[in-house]
């Protein structure tokens, strides 16, 4: 382990943040100011990593938060416990937002049980090393494909009937939808998806007062990070950055929260980049 990386260790898909060393920093770092008061989040993805630490944010800042979640049960009620310790309302989503039934579900139990959605964040995602393309299976493709994009239409046609004029969408990229990633070939398709369908949308959406942003992270210490890579390249994750160091959680969470406030009235199809530096992922 260098000084900037972290230890090495090795976890199965999805990953799970209660088992990481050290544990990715999600808390967030300032007094709310009421910018989501008594408002309603929906974030996908939102046991664990960026999400979580989205989540927890968002109640600081007043909104009551249902997160969906895969399968890591733990993490969840370990975000749940966050956000009430924040004095809001968490509900828990478990599914999996590939399948648009769920998605449906999801948001229906959202709306009647906070009784409004405000911000939909669109963040569940997952990634797969392949150093050569003949390596990525069919299976593989359609999987990362269905969770990364298919995912994204899926939350946003459920939640469509219930957003009004004024609801903000923000959907999370990555760097290597504009810098690309030679072991990651199908994650950065999907990301680089994300980036038309973000932009796209806003234009869309313009007219019914409904803004549309992203966010695209650089490398961010998050249970995908020891999920994905073989222990040498958790060990050094984040260090060939110009900051020399991977981001945490709430250094991403920030960028959330700005886009789904009024901070950023004047702002639809743009996207932030904490990425640590990287010019070419901007």
């Amino acid at each position: 382990m260098s000084d900037d990386g972290f230890p090495s260790q090795r976890q199965d898909q999805p990953g799970r943040e209660h088992a990481m060393r050290p544990a990715p920093d999600y808390a967030p770092r300032f007094p709310g100011s009421g910018r989501l008061a008594d408002q309603v989040a929906l974030v996908t993805g939102g046991d664990s990593g960026i999400g979580r630490a989205t989540a927890v944010l968002f109640a600081r800042e007043g909104a009551d938060v249902a997160i969906v979640h895969l399968a890591e049960d733990r993490d969840a009620q370990e975000t749940r416990a966050a956000v009430e310790a924040e004095g809001r309302r968490c509900l828990v989503l478990r599914g999996d937002v590939g399948d648009p039934v769920f998605c449906r579900e999801a948001v229906g139990r959202t709306h009647e049980s906070l009784g409004r959605i405000d911000v939909l964040v669109n963040n569940a995602g997952e990634q797969h090393v392949a150093q050569d393309i003949e390596e990525i299976t069919p299976e593989q493709i359609e999987r990362t494909f269905r969770t990364n994009i298919f995912g994204f239409f899926y939350m946003v046609q459920a939640a469509m009937p219930h957003l009004a004029d004024g609801a903000r969408i923000v959907n999370c990229g990555s760097v290597t939808a504009v810098r690309g990633s030679p072991g990651l070939l199908d994650y950065s398709a999907t990301k680089g998806a994300i980036l038309a369908f973000t932009r796209s949308l806003a234009s869309s959406l313009a007219e019914k007062g409904i803004r549309v942003n992203g966010v695209a992270p650089g490398p961010i210490w998050t249970p995908l990070i020891p999920a994905t890579f073989p222990e040498e390249k958790v060990a050094e994750f984040g260090t060939s950055t110009p900051m020399g160091r991977a981001g945490q959680p709430n250094e991403v969470a920030s960028c959330f929260l700005f886009l789904a406030c009024a901070d950023s009235s004047y702002m639809t199809g743009q996207f932030l980049h904490p990425n640590g530096g990287d010019a070419f992922g901007s």
